[in-house]
């Protein structure tokens, strides 16, 4: 519970320190029904968009039903104030839209958005059903980083709360790791409003994702140019060394088969696989890149469909959670064995294929 509280504590602190003043509604509520009358009485106020208004009762409702499926005898307090302090954020996000840098730094004062994040998706875990495979390679990992490498994890990708996932599995073992990845996300996680304040907590490569590119052909030359922009910003990361970048090169979730229904890593994008073997031949400090394979989505699964708009209702359960790394690949050699980007990209989706299926 003390840690629900240092989020309250860091609204106040936050208030007081420069951040836009904004409606306290959700932060003052003290029970369910106020929390709930909150968001109808800010709509009424004009504050508040009718569709943001419907996705965050949404939210709540399943939220609340996940973290009660924990059997927590505290769900209740949890709920209300994990709940309260998200749908805060949100508010503030609406009435001061927050705009993403190609390269956005983790949020951590005036209030800590990074820990807020991490209290929201802890609930939802069933640490007691969970794994973490391949710990040794971790602790290796962190040595690299401490002599001035770079690492770059390749990974599937399975929901919003991937980030969350990964940072409260190692936060035990690895909390260098948990705390200062840098990950490479979509332009949906920083539009979205119910998805903003999560994002900014993590450390961020914007990239428009090529299944979106051409949703608004008029926008695509500008997402281009923007995805050159954060290329850039990353081989810029790589050069000064010391860098954990994270990666999913399908550019997009999991999902399951439409007809067995079981879930497989989404398949790669061999250009984006590519580009890492670029940026790691010009960055100058080594890059050493390693398959993940993460399993969390029942955490928060994705719709069945890719959707082109914004605003997808959330399905929250509380679940066991895997995580694991493989030894480490050389994509330099990987590049200069194989004849073209396709083998590559079949390479490092093999291995991380097979550290999924093995959960």
């Amino acid at each position: 519970m003390a840690e629900l509280v240092k989020d309250k504590e860091s609204i106040a602190a936050s208030n007081s320190e420069g951040e836009v003043e904004h409606s306290r509604t959700f932060v003052d509520a003290r029970t369910e029904q106020e929390l709930l009358h909150g968001i109808r009485k800010e709509v009424e106020a004009g504050r508040l968009p009718p569709n943001v208004a419907a996705g965050m009762e949404v939210l709540y409702q399943n939220y609340r039903n996940a973290v009660f499926q924990s059997g927590d005898p505290r769900a209740d307090e949890t709920v209300l104030s994990n709940m309260a302090v998200a749908l805060d954020r949100v508010l503030l996000d609406v009435e001061a839209p927050y705009d993403f840098a190609p390269y956005h730094k983790a949020l951590r004062e005036p209030f800590d958005y990074y820990m807020f994040g991490q209290n929201y998706i802890r609930p939802l875990i069933d640490f007691t059903n969970s794994y973490v495979g391949n710990v040794p390679i971790f602790y290796e990992i962190e040595e690299k980083l401490k002599q001035g490498h770079n690492v770059v994890l390749i990974s599937n990708h399975q929901s919003e709360a991937d980030p969350a996932v990964i940072a409260l599995s190692l936060e035990r073992t690895n909390p260098h790791i948990a705390e200062n990845m840098t990950y490479v996300a979509g332009d949906r996680v920083l539009t979205d409003p119910l998805c903003k304040p999560f994002s900014m907590g993590r450390n961020l490569i914007c990239v428009y994702s090529k299944k979106h590119m051409d949703d608004v052909p008029d926008l695509a030359e500008m997402k281009r140019k923007a995805n050159t922009r954060s290329l850039k910003e990353m081989a810029l990361l790589l050069r000064g060394g010391s860098q954990m970048i994270w990666i999913a090169p399908s550019g997009g979730r999991d999902r399951p088969d439409t007809h067995t229904g079981e879930w497989n890593p989404a398949p790669f994008d061999s250009s984006a696989v590519d580009n890492i073997r670029r940026l790691a031949e010009h960055s100058g400090p080594p890059v050493h890149v390693y398959p993940l394979a993460l399993l969390c989505h029942d955490i928060m699964p994705p719709p069945p469909r890719v959707e082109k708009e914004i605003g997808e209702k959330r399905v929250v359960s509380f679940h066991g959670t895997g995580l694991s790394v493989a030894p480490e690949i050389s994509i330099r050699e990987v590049g200069a064995t194989y004849k073209n980007s396709e083998e590559v990209c079949h390479h490092c989706y093999f291995h991380t294929t097979v550290i999924f299926t093995s959960f």
